[in-house]
């Protein structure tokens, strides 16, 4: 009889606290820390998060190796001046779009679909066109969003960015 009676003060006790104790705050997802990093926005308002190479090594890098690239991902290459930057896919494992952009970030030249490269060498894909930036994006979002020499796109978030 003093088992019962212990168990059900305790569950008396436990139901009490928990109906006075505040629920926590659920935790910030990915999501809601991304709003506030760095993006791009596109002509017709899509905001593309961005990681930013801004330094050779970050360059370099690039989206090697990553097997996949959300349509809202993307990655923004700073460079200190302007200039013809040809871009390859060496280690790239999906198709991406390359974005050129100047110093005023009006789009001077867009490469849609690049594939991934097979074998060396790697064939190079040039602009034609000085440009300060450039943005890759997973294959398909440049036409799905009509990106187009020309359009101008806004920058967020990146007011701090240090060009190495």
């Amino acid at each position: 009889m003093t088992v019962i009676a212990l168990l059900v003060l305790c569950a008396f006790t436990c139901e009490s606290a928990r109906e006075t104790t505040t629920p926590a705050a659920p935790p910030q997802t990915q999501q809601q820390s991304d709003d506030n990093g760095p993006r791009v926005i596109l002509k017709d308002g899509f905001a593309v998060k961005v990681e930013v190479a801004a330094d050779d090594d970050l360059r370099q890098q690039g989206l090697m190796y990553r097997n996949q690239l959300a349509e809202d991902r993307g990655m923004l290459f700073f460079f200190r001046q302007d200039g013809e930057y040809a871009f390859w896919m060496k280690n790239t494992l999906i198709p991406l779009d390359m974005i050129w952009i100047d110093a005023s970030k009006k789009v001077v030249h867009v490469t849609a679909n690049v594939p991934p490269c097979q074998a060396d060498p790697c064939p190079s894909y040039p602009p034609g066109a000085k440009a300060r930036y450039v943005l890759e994006l997973a294959a398909g979002v440049a036409a799905k969003h009509h990106i187009a020499v020309g359009d101008v796109l806004r920058y967020e978030g990146m007011d701090q960015v240090n060009v190495r």
